[in-house]
């Protein structure tokens, strides 16, 4: 039996992980300001956090390219930082984490392709409760069709696509060395970052870093705060049932909302109110469906 005090530090430490993501967007916004796109800044964090791991683990190279599975896992997950990170620089924040908060309704789909789990009644009823709620989002009065009003609504789409196939190639390397998975997910951070980047150059979409000095306590700030957050996530995820670590990192919106709120980026409108409120019905509904209890946790330090 677990200890009552354990399992409290075990959610804390999730909280923590929670609060790390839902106020990233402020650091990523401050280096922006001091001339670094968030494509460099996520290529910044996840480059230290790659180098660490790697000299931690140099054997995990290896059996990076030994699994041609985590090389999917790679993509994945570089992808999934590379559509958030930006969509929550650029964007209305709370927008952003709602859209990107479709991931469940994704993971319906892409579990039936990659895992060959035919989805319940329950699932399609979820999957078609968080549609309902991003057609009522992106339905605007100037727009006759709720479509993607923004860069930014494309990228947090995108973005939870890519961190539903996340997890859902997390399920299938469950068995696979866990200094594999991590290389991956840290690896894929910097590096399809970085190739964003300099595609992004290339197409004159995205600015050469011109980094101002000024802003390395900012980033040195988010560095530790995303390795910080990272061991935190550890540590909890390793100890709760996946339907619970599922359900406390929904504290995630909780921590966008009040801080994008209090410092005006974000639009409460009562279309986002009644929208988000079915797309988080449906990623509650989605957590504490039978079935989560066991296997891996959906991992969201993949994001």
């Amino acid at each position: 039996m677990t200890h009552p005090y354990r399992t409290q530090l075990a959610v804390g430490s999730l909280v923590i992980n929670a609060l790390v993501w839902g106020v990233s967007w402020w650091p990523f916004r401050e280096l922006q300001s001091y001339g670094l796109h968030p494509l460099w800044s996520t290529t910044l964090v996840y480059g230290v956090a790659l180098l660490l791991v790697s000299a931690w683990r140099p054997g995990a190279w290896r059996v990076l390219f030994n699994t041609p599975a985590l090389l999917l896992l790679f993509v994945a997950a570089g992808l999934t930082n590379v559509c958030f990170n930006w969509a929550v620089t650029v964007g209305d924040v709370v927008r952003v984490v709602l859209l990107f908060y479709l991931m469940p309704a994704w993971s319906v789909l892409i579990a039936w392709a990659v895992l060959k789990e035919r989805p319940t009644r329950a699932s399609l009823l979820r999957l078609g409760l968080a549609l309902i709620g991003v057609v009522i989002v992106l339905k605007s009065p100037e727009s006759p069709w709720p479509v993607p009003g923004s860069a930014a609504d494309w990228l947090a789409l995108a973005g939870g696509l890519c961190f539903a196939a996340t997890n859902v190639m997390l399920l299938k390397l469950a068995d696979s060395p866990s200094q594999g998975r991590m290389l991956a997910m840290f690896g894929g951070g910097a590096i399809m970052a970085a190739a964003a980047g300099l595609a992004g150059v290339a197409g004159q979409v995205v600015p050469a870093p011109a980094f101002d000095l000024a802003g390395w306590p900012v980033a040195l700030g988010l560095c530790l705060a995303f390795l910080v957050g990272n061991l935190a996530l550890q540590y909890g995820a390793a100890r709760l049932a996946a339907s619970t670590t599922a359900l406390v990192m929904l504290t995630e919106l909780l921590f966008a909302s009040v801080s994008s709120a209090w410092l005006g980026a974000a639009d409460f409108s009562q279309r986002t109110f009644i929208g988000g409120s079915l797309i988080v019905l449906a990623a509650l509904l989605a957590a504490r469906a039978p079935g989560t209890e066991s296997g891996p946790p959906a991992d969201p330090q993949a994001k």
